[in-house]
């Protein structure tokens, strides 16, 4: 793998996109939008407004930086703890290469439980949004690291079109000022830099403040323990996204409650 394994996530989700549309044109795929009801309500947001700490738990097989997280991979059952433990939102991955995700789990997923899921994957190309929509998402990840300015705008454009609510990922504050410039309602720090790997709490806690106050703002990856919730309480973070750790935890329902314990607690 050359470059950054960001860069090579890109590459590769770049050759999967003009493989989908080789089998599946855009027109077609909008097409097949058009015959299906229309998502009102923007359900991932809604979700994510309610009091205390909103938590979006991953899905998630393997990671780039770990390997196979899961040897066993139940993911409907999972996805249906998940809910019973009483998460916000559903997070799927479906990267196949290195994330060993699939599309048929978000389809499956989002078609099982009742709570909103989010497509987590490389959005390099508008078809992947519409093709988020069709698989039965109700939110995309937008990644600043990598798209411009005039891209995310039309990002977040297509994806308010469809209903879908967009997490707009950043890492630095330039990012998390980009973000902001083009009126993302979810900004998500992401605590692991996707060029290293490494994971550092401080991340989220830092770049809070520089966040607008009324938007949804969500620490992603390294949330592990109360204590790590206590801090992003402290600095108003609103909610999580855990994969690793909720993925291998045997009780996911204890895990769930005592981040939310935490968070009350700070």
């Amino acid at each position: 793998m050359t470059g950054t394994v960001l860069d090579a996530l890109a590459a590769h989700a770049r050759e999967r996109v003009e493989e989908k549309k080789r089998k599946l044109p855009l027109a077609e795929l909008k097409r097949q939008l058009r015959e299906r009801e229309a998502l009102s309500g923007f359900p991932f947001e809604t979700a994510l407004r309610e009091p205390g700490l909103s938590v979006i738990a991953e899905v998630k097989k393997a990671s780039p930086s770990k390997g196979v997280i899961a040897e066993h991979f139940p993911y409907l059952e999972i996805a249906k703890a998940y809910e019973a433990a009483g998460a916000s939102c559903i997070s799927v991955l479906t990267e196949p290469k290195w994330f060993l995700g699939d599309d048929r789990y978000l389809r499956e997923i989002a078609a099982t439980v009742s709570l909103p899921c989010i497509r987590k994957d490389f959005t390099v190309d508008p078809y992947l949004i519409y093709e988020a929509r069709e698989l039965g998402a109700s939110a995309v990840l937008l990644i600043c690291a990598l798209l411009g300015r005039s891209e995310l705008e039309e990002y977040l454009g297509i994806a308010e079109e469809l209903g879908l609510s967009a997490l707009v990922e950043a890492h630095d504050e330039e990012e998390v000022g980009r973000a902001a410039e083009v009126g993302a309602r979810l900004i998500g720090v992401n605590n692991r830099d996707l060029k290293s790997f490494s994971v550092n709490m401080e991340n989220s806690l830092r770049l809070r403040a520089a966040a607008p106050d009324n938007c949804i703002f969500i620490a992603e990856s390294g949330v592990r323990t109360p204590a790590d919730t206590r801090a992003l309480r402290t600095v108003g973070a609103d909610g999580i996204l855990v994969g690793e750790a909720l993925m291998r935890a045997e009780n996911k329902a204890e895990l769930l409650q005592a981040l939310r314990k935490g968070y009350e607690e700070a």
